[in-house]
């Protein structure tokens, strides 16, 4: 089986201080041994978007943990997205409580995972499960 890694796994796993760091490493360890590990695009992007991070950081974490980048999004992926980001802005319309605000990045990698037949590893079920209700998730 292969996962598709969201941003915020790989992001709590690189933060020793957060609580979450073991559980996602147990996690990613667990995806490993079950298939391949997989990144879209839009998570490489946001995996830079740390202060002082370059591309060959990202890039040899990459190598030395087996995770794949797929750069290419087929048009499914982009159509998908966008059907997915439409309806969670009418659900954000119709909502009373707020939430965080939700970005297109999101809906890519969800519709990446989604349209590729991909297990999703995420800290977000909620939202992926709203967006992508036939995907399968796995969540920290």
């Amino acid at each position: 089986m292969t996962t598709a890694i969201d941003t915020n796994v790989i992001v709590a796993l690189w933060d020793a201080e957060d609580t979450l760091h073991r559980t996602a490493r147990a996690a990613l360890d667990k995806a490993f041994n079950e298939g391949t590990l997989v990144i879209s695009g839009a998570v490489y992007a946001e995996l830079m978007a740390a202060p002082g991070r370059r591309d060959a950081f990202v890039d040899r974490f990459c190598e030395e943990t087996g995770i794949a980048v797929e750069w290419e999004l087929r048009e499914r992926v982009w159509r998908a997205a966008g059907v997915a980001f439409q309806s969670y802005a009418a659900r954000r319309r119709k909502q009373k409580e707020e939430e965080p605000r939700r970005i297109l990045a999101d809906f890519l990698i969800g519709a990446h995972a989604s349209v590729s037949g991909y297990k999703l590893l995420t800290l977000d079920a909620r939202m992926y499960q709203a967006s992508f209700p036939r995907l399968a998730i796995t969540t920290l």
